[in-house]
């Protein structure tokens, strides 16, 4: 898991006047939280806070006040037309404590011949990980897999130090079998014409 530095500012200003004047300076307003202590209110750097998000459970180390504070993205909050950022809720952690997040489910592999249907049920799996080891995402083989099949979280090989943190009968993929299309009106009509 990669580990992204980030200069942030306590900021004052609060409501939507405030926000506006902190989105048009290209900056991002958030807030800090978790363990117990009041909430801080952040001014982020937002190209640097948006490329840090593209990896998911991204932990970042923020320099705040001359202090170094980790912290994973618990919420974000982005314009619903053009992507950007508006807000970002974080969570203060510490090395070595356990937390509970969802990591993307990527497959691998080819399903049996027969053109059936692969359904991501759960396109992430909640798990509890170490809050500086959290896997990036974990991978499961399809290989093979017939329709009726499915996979369930117990399935799922999980790097050491991760655990479920759903029941461990929860289906995450299951395959469908393909259905059979019924020639359409007009095709029946032109092979009963042609014949």
């Amino acid at each position: 898991m990669s580990e992204v530095k980030i200069t942030a500012e306590t900021r004052s200003e609060f409501g939507k006047g405030a926000a506006r004047r902190i989105r048009r300076e290209n900056k991002v307003p958030g807030v800090l939280y978790g363990h117990g202590t009041d909430p801080v209110h952040l001014t982020l750097p937002g190209h640097d806070l948006m490329m840090a998000l593209k990896t998911s459970n991204v932990l970042l180390s923020l320099d705040l006040d001359g202090k170094t504070e980790l912290a994973i993205p618990k919420a974000v909050q982005r314009d619903p037309l053009k992507g950007f950022l508006e807000h970002v809720d974080l969570l203060l952690v510490k090395r070595g404590e356990q937390v509970n997040v969802e990591i993307p489910v990527v497959t691998e592999g080819e399903l049996a011949p027969g053109g059936n249907l692969l359904e991501h049920v759960l396109n992430a799996l909640p798990v509890e990980a170490e809050a500086t080891h959290i896997p990036e995402s974990l991978s499961v083989s399809v290989a093979g897999l017939e329709a009726g099949a499915s996979v369930l979280a117990k399935d799922i090989a999980l790097p050491k130090g991760v655990s479920l943190a759903v029941e461990a009968d929860t289906v995450v993929l299951q395959v469908l079998a393909a259905q059979a299309e019924e020639p359409a009106e007009g095709a029946e009509s032109a092979e009963s014409a042609e014949a």
